[in-house]
């Protein structure tokens, strides 16, 4: 049975998982929704309550019921390389690749509609809170003087967009500032603001969790750091990604999270404080970890791709009994 793989063309995360597929044997299928109609193409016949669909990629035709997982990586807006793309063909290709792959036994890395609930930031807060994992004091607010009080009581701030990503092409990330001590929160009005207390940190951690395998990797901040740079994406400090080892009430907020948010793939982001407490930042459903796996030497690709590969679905994760892996080393 087939691995498909939705992404972009240039994707050096889905590379890596790729050349751990191909040692495997097991048959891979990557396209970018993009390119659909054009050199993807598709179709799907429902008669006498059977469902039997396939997908060209290339010259190369593969049966959607001999898809074993889908892994939603980075894939392009369908039909956006047509020689005139309108929101209409958009909305058709769209409808049909996903209503079709929907319509397979194939397990979701991660399943769309899981996918996109979890991209809410505020719901992330929550659910991280409902697992127990620990999570700075933040507002989300179109109130000034909401802002204004929540500053009173915390007042080493920082500021994020609530979406993560301004949305142009291609998307550009929106770094998290530190808010100066005199700030003025009239401009609040004009658009949902998110702050949230600053965790004095020794240290960023990127946990990648694909299924029940966790994989832990700690970036020492500089004693001498400024401590404006309070973004990991855009600091100077040179430290490498190292592996770590996880604290057992964070592998068990974080199998809990993706658990309860029907996700098989998570890159969680956590501020680690002076007392060692790692506070819990966000979790992104897609998030790519070719960097970490570089520096750490972690074994995240060859995790990924044996998830992708696992004839059955791999058990259950529970708390009890342990049933993650700590892959901190």
């Amino acid at each position: 049975m087939t691995v498909l793989i939705l992404t972009c063309e240039q994707d050096v995360t889905a590379d890596m998982v790729v050349a751990e597929l191909d040692g495997t044997g097991v048959p891979v299928v990557r396209l970018d929704p993009a390119d659909l109609p054009g050199p993807v193409a598709l179709s799907g016949e429902y008669v006498h309550g059977a469902f039997r669909g396939h997908l060209s990629v290339g010259g190369r035709l593969v049966s959607m019921n001999g898809l074993r997982s889908v892994w939603v990586r980075r894939p392009g807006v369908p039909a956006s390389r047509v020689a005139e793309p309108t929101d209409w063909l958009t909305e058709e290709s769209a409808q049909a690749l996903y209503g079709m792959l929907r319509s397979t036994d194939a397990r979701w890395m991660n399943h769309p509609d899981a996918a996109r609930r979890a991209r809410h930031k505020p719901w992330q807060l929550h659910l991280a809170q409902r697992s127990r994992l620990p999570v700075p004091a933040t507002l989300i607010t179109t109130f000034p003087q909401a802002a204004r009080d929540f500053a009173d009581r915390f007042p080493d701030l920082v500021v994020k967009p609530v979406s993560g990503a301004h949305p142009q092409e291609p998307p550009r990330a929106v770094p998290t500032s530190r808010v100066a001590p005199d700030a003025d929160f009239a401009a609040v009005a004009y658009g949902p603001t998110l702050l949230q207390r600053r965790v004095a940190k020794r240290a960023d951690i990127r946990l990648t969790c694909v299924g029940d395998r966790i994989h832990a990797a700690r970036k020492a901040v500089d004693p001498d750091a400024d401590p404006d740079e309070v973004d990991v994406r855009f600091a100077t400090s040179d430290a490498p990604w190292r592996p770590a080892d996880v604290p057992s009430c964070i592998a068990a907020g974080v199998v809990t999270y993706l658990r309860e948010a029907q996700l098989a793939y998570g890159a969680f982001d956590f501020a680690e404080d002076a007392e060692g407490m790692w506070w819990f930042l966000e979790c992104n459903q897609s998030g790519q970890f070719g960097f970490v796996q570089i520096e750490s030497g972690q074994p995240i690709a060859r995790t990924v791709a044996d998830w992708l590969s696992a004839p059955t679905p791999p058990a259950t994760p529970t708390n009890g009994g342990r049933a993650w892996l700590l892959e901190g080393h």
